[in-house]
Formats: structure tokens, sequence, C-alpha cells
């Protein structure tokens, strides 16, 4: 059992939790996610360990409520406990030097690129941040990555801070007269793949952090493949970086797509039971 330590809300439907995981705590590299279990009739997912404490043996876990699963999660209060968290799984970050570094970040994804630019800061990498939401209301860790560098741009898709519109218009700008080492992405599927255009249209070297659907996340399933560079491979063991230009991501979008509609009925009987148990 791991007890839920500390739990904030960062907006309307993204939350931060600190959790009890020694083991895990202790063996996190940047990059890396873990697998929870809330209860036993629960399912599997994986989120990324976006802070740890070794001393107290803790992991940081940011999520955004979006199925059955993180809307149980939730719910969940602290001194509430979590039947099992199973990590850190998946390979350490691709970023290993030094340099004009580039992050983009949409969505909850910005709580995925947190610990990747504060170990770039730490490698001694010169910083330029592009993160965006949907809302202004629904932007998260601004003030964490700000201090990690002066160079942070903000776009939102209705215009109610930053700059209207989507995190490629500044990077487009930015490429056009800076020269950059590597780009990092993570965010939605769709976010990813045009940064990447974008990115290649430059020359410039792109991981991506891809959130596949998981089951065992010990490559066994194969729910998680992808296919990169022609060939396959399984995001929770070959990643979840990857070369960006190399992500065939009319295949891995499609891929995702088909869990949705299981996804959504899931969601919607979760909701039913939750009315019933109101009533």
């Amino acid at each position: 059992m791991h007890r839920i330590i500390s739990k904030e809300k960062l907006n309307p439907v993204i939350h931060k939790m600190i959790i009890e995981a020694p083991r895990a705590a202790q063996r996190v590299r940047p990059g890396q996610f873990v697998i929870i279990m809330i209860d036993e009739k629960g399912e599997r997912i994986p989120l990324t360990i976006c802070g740890h404490d070794k001393d107290k043996g803790t992991i940081t876990i940011i999520f955004q409520e979006a199925g059955k699963t993180t809307k149980k999660l939730a719910r969940l209060k602290e001194g509430d406990t979590l039947l099992n968290t199973a990590g850190p799984l998946g390979r350490p970050t691709m970023v290993t030097k030094t340099g004009k570094i580039v992050l983009i970040g949409g969505g909850v994804g910005i709580a995925e690129l947190l610990p990747i630019a504060q170990f770039a800061k730490e490698l001694g990498g010169d910083l330029t941040i592009i993160i965006g939401a949907r809302s202004g209301d629904l932007l998260i860790l601004e003030d964490e990555l700000r201090r990690l560098t002066e160079r942070v741009y903000v776009t939102t898709d209705d215009g109610s801070y930053g700059e209207k519109g989507v995190v490629t218009q500044p990077l487009k700008r930015l490429l056009e007269k800076e020269k950059f080492s590597l780009a990092y992405c993570v965010g939605p599927d769709i976010m990813m793949k045009h940064v990447c255009l974008t990115t290649k249209e430059a020359n410039l070297k792109t991981i991506v952090s891809l959130d596949a659907n998981m089951v065992d996340a010990t490559g066994m399933c194969g729910t998680c493949r992808v296919m990169v560079g022609g060939e396959t491979k399984f995001s929770c063991v070959d990643g979840p970086e990857f070369d960006g230009h190399q992500v065939d991501f009319t295949e891995f979008m499609a891929r995702q797509k088909r869990f949705e509609r299981e996804e959504r009925i899931a969601l919607e009987n979760f909701e039913k039971e939750c009315r019933c148990k109101k009533r």
C-alpha cells in the first residue's frame, strides 16, 4: 500500500499528488514513469514521475481527469492509499548533452516537461521553453518553469493568456532566427506531430515523449507499440522517448483512438455508478 502524503488541485481538471514509494524514489531517473493501481478492481495506468525525494521516500505525480481511473484517483484524499505503484519504468531521458535546447509542452504534458527541463538545466543547458493550453485557467507549472529560464513563451487556444494560438507559432519564429542543438516535446499527439513537422524543416533533432496506452508496461502485451523508423517499438520498454522525426504519428494516433470508445463507455458507467451512490 502506498499512502498519499499530499494532494493539490492545480486547475479544474489537473491534480498533483505526493505518494509514498520508497523504491521508486531511490531509483528514478528523469523521463521515467510508474504504473499505478488504485485497488484490486482497478486498471493499471502509467503516470510520469514529475519529482521525487529520496530521503522521504516519495514521488510526485501530476495527472488530468480524463477517464474512469483518473477521475477515481482525483477523488482520493490525503492519507488514503493506493494498492500498487510499480516503477520506475521506461528508459531514462535521451537528453544527455548541454547546448541551446528548446522544450515544448502542451496541456498536462507540461507536467512531464518539468523534470526534463530541470535535468537539462543541471547539465548546463541554455533553455528556451514554450508551453500551451486551451485556456489560461488550464495552464500549469508556469512559475516553476520560469525559475529555470527567463525565456518562457506561453500560448493559449482562446487567447485568454499569453499569445493566442498554438505552440508552433513561437517555435517557428525562434527557428527562423536562432540555432538550437535539440528540441524536446511532450503533449497532445497532434501537437507533437506538428512540432516535429516544424523542427524537421529546420533540421533540428527532436525528442518526443509518447503517452501511449499501456497494460502490463513490460513489453509483453504490445498495446503501446509504435512504428519508429519503420520498426515496431514498445513505448513502455523502448520509450517513452523517441526520435520524433522517426515516429509514424498517423499510425500512432490511429492506435490511440481505438481505445477511446472503450474508455468513454467505462467513464460513462463510472459516472452512473457515482450518481446512484449519491441518491
